[in-house]
């Protein structure tokens, strides 16, 4: 199988003893036990990447090679095969895979794999906190009991544009100046298509559900317009994080949230100037009940939305 998945740039070992490889495996992208052939001495190769979240890894053995762990723990894998073919063992059943073929391991998955002597893989490391971050972002709901991928075999041909995506995120993490922001855009992406392209136990709400989390929260707002409010607030009360809070108003609105806030504290004491039952002691105690403590910025933004300054406003309901 063709493949761009980390070239000799990012070469660790060559031609090495496969304990040694194995050491570097368990510190960088799980823990393992490997068991070899006795008849045999196989020279293993690798290449990793550290890429904000995850680590990219490919590794050869060189030899037929077992395994083993007990369970990934904290972390997902996602196993490409680039050459030679691998055995798969689950409790019940067994797969072989070939090159083009991927197997997800869920944190809690014993492993057990034999590598043929020509076996090649591309490992992606992923922690389980990005995937659930991920869900978080996009409000997505995940099981108590946590993310899990359904299926554990996939080709590659059926998860369309995957393959290219890992090449991009691989040639970036060979860049000679590396940008972390950038790496974290990835990272968000490689996250967001694994939960969209592959069978998962997470639940993804619609735009109508996303219709009623907004309703939910200008409710709160008019409800609570003379508090202090900020969007920190205001994500616990939609239980998101505060930068789906922004896509969401962003989206729905065209405003930040806090600009939405100031709006509708404008519009409040708008609507009380201009109704003659409303009472009004002064401008300034107006201002200060809805939170606009400097007077001067109060007026201007009035000015801004209504064409005239509160004064005016006042004194022509009379």
């Amino acid at each position: 199988m063709e493949s761009h998945l980390l070239s000799e740039r990012s070469s660790v070992f060559r031609h090495a003893d496969p304990h040694a490889v194995s050491d570097y495996v368990n510190q960088h992208v799980g823990q393992h036990c490997i068991g070899l052939t006795r008849t045999t001495r196989p020279q293993a190769s690798l290449s990793h990447r550290k890429f904000a979240e995850l680590d990219l890894c490919r590794i050869s053995y060189g030899g037929s090679v077992r395994v083993t762990s007990p369970a990934l723990e904290s972390i997902f894998h996602l196993q490409v095969l680039l050459n030679g073919n691998c055995l798969w063992r689950g409790p019940t059943r067994e797969h072989h895979l070939l090159p083009g073929e991927l197997l997800v391991i869920n944190p809690d998955d014993p492993v057990d794999l034999t590598y043929s002597q020509d076996c090649e893989k591309f490992i992606l490391k992923l922690p389980v906190k990005l995937l659930e971050a991920v869900c978080d972002e996009q409000r997505w709901r995940r099981p108590d009991g946590g993310v899990r991928f359904m299926r554990n075999h996939y080709r590659l041909d059926e998860l369309e544009g995957f393959l290219g995506l890992l090449g991009m995120v691989c040639q970036e993490s060979e860049a000679r100046d590396p940008v972390l922001k950038v790496q974290e855009h990835y990272t968000q992406i490689i996250g967001s298509k694994l939960l969209t392209l592959m069978q998962t136990n997470i639940s993804r709400e619609n735009l109508a559900s996303a219709s009623v989390s907004l309703e939910r929260i200008l409710d709160y707002i008019e409800r609570n317009l003379k508090h202090e409010l900020n969007a920190q607030d205001l994500a616990v009360q939609a239980r998101m994080s505060q930068r789906s809070l922004y896509t969401l108003f962003e989206r729905q609105l065209g405003v930040t949230p806090l600009h939405y806030i100031r709006q509708r504290k404008l519009e409040r004491i708008h609507a009380c100037l201009s109704d003659p039952s409303c009472t009004v002691r002064s401008l300034t105690e107006l201002a200060l009940d809805y939170g606009f403590l400097h007077l001067g910025r109060f007026s201007e933004s009035y000015r801004v939305q209504f064409g005239e300054l509160p004064s005016s406003t006042l004194k022509r309901r009379h």
